[in-house]
């Protein structure tokens, strides 16, 4: 991707969001010719001169101090997401035609020890995934909720391809509009955090060319923290399901994260994942399993 351009239209498509008013800065008199903040106002509000903005909304952020990036966070009211976002936009200009120190390598596969603590997760759906939202592996709970995104045979499993590639993703998630919204967003994030990456840019490429819900999405600049909330299913085997999540990444495995999703004790999203269990007890599941940990 051009690093330049991408801080263009991000720091752009933020000042563009918000308007005089949200920023307490009285518009006055006039037709305006932008619908948010002008870069003079953007500027003042971050303490800087509007040629020092302007520089840096042209994509220039190489040497730029983690008070004027501070400064440009509350001048744009970036949320938390967006806020590291820019620091790892910045870090990648000051990269450029800099020997940096090396970043931890990715390993092509897990550590058995993962797929054992998988295992010993009994009772909700578990499943490690990498920057590129492949699903590496799970437990018997989590290729069993996710089975409708194993019946196509590419492996690795991929949330964003079953999301706009398979048509079967628009019956699984009730709100598909939402679930797209949030993958595109967590992508540009891993994006910025992984500028080097080059299977996750071709990822990006391929559905760019592919997608036009996901052009349409990757152009609006959005990133998205997703470690806790709450998501829906409708499963063709249990039907609808309303489960919370808890992902973490795991810092002695650089690039993968571990996302949980248990059910509130006694609900009726409880019992469908006891009878989801029993579904899973099948060949089927057993299969998958096997296909899965051998790709």
């Amino acid at each position: 991707m051009d690093h330049r351009a991408e801080v263009r239209e991000f720091l752009a498509s933020r000042r563009g969001r918000r308007t005089p008013e949200q920023a307490g800065i009285e518009p006055g008199g006039g037709r305006r010719r932008v619908t948010g903040l002008r870069r003079d106002e953007a500027a003042r509000l971050a303490g800087v001169s509007i040629d020092y903005y302007t520089r840096l909304e042209r994509g220039n952020l190489a040497g730029v101090s983690d008070s004027v990036l501070d400064a440009i966070a509350r001048a744009l009211a970036l949320d938390r997401a967006e806020h590291d976002h820019l620091y790892d936009l910045a870090r990648t200009a000051n990269e450029a035609g800099v020997r940096s120190r090396p970043r931890p390598r990715v390993a092509k596969t897990i550590r058995p020890e993962l797929q054992f603590l998988l295992d010993a997760i009994t009772e909700a759906p578990a499943f490690v995934s990498n920057t590129r939202m492949d699903i590496v592996a799970a437990n018997t709970l989590g290729f069993a909720l996710y089975s409708e995104m194993y019946k196509s045979p590419a492996r690795p499993a991929n949330h964003s391809r079953f999301i706009f590639f398979d048509p079967r993703a628009y019956v699984f998630y009730p709100d598909w509009e939402r679930a797209a919204d949030v993958n595109v967003a967590i992508l540009r994030r891993d994006a910025g955090r992984n500028p080097h990456d080059k299977q996750l840019a071709e990822l990006i490429g391929e559905l760019s060319m592919r997608s036009d819900d996901f052009r349409t999405r990757w152009a609006e600049h959005n990133v998205r923290r997703h470690y806790t909330g709450l998501k829906q299913f409708n499963h063709p085997a249990v039907g609808l399901m309303e489960l919370t999540f808890q992902a973490i990444d795991l810092q002695d495995d650089p690039g993968y994260s571990m996302t949980v999703y248990p059910a509130v004790p006694g609900s009726p999203t409880d019992e469908k994942l006891r009878q989801l269990a029993t579904w899973a007890a099948t060949e089927e599941i057993a299969r998958l399993t096997t296909t899965s940990s051998a790709s």
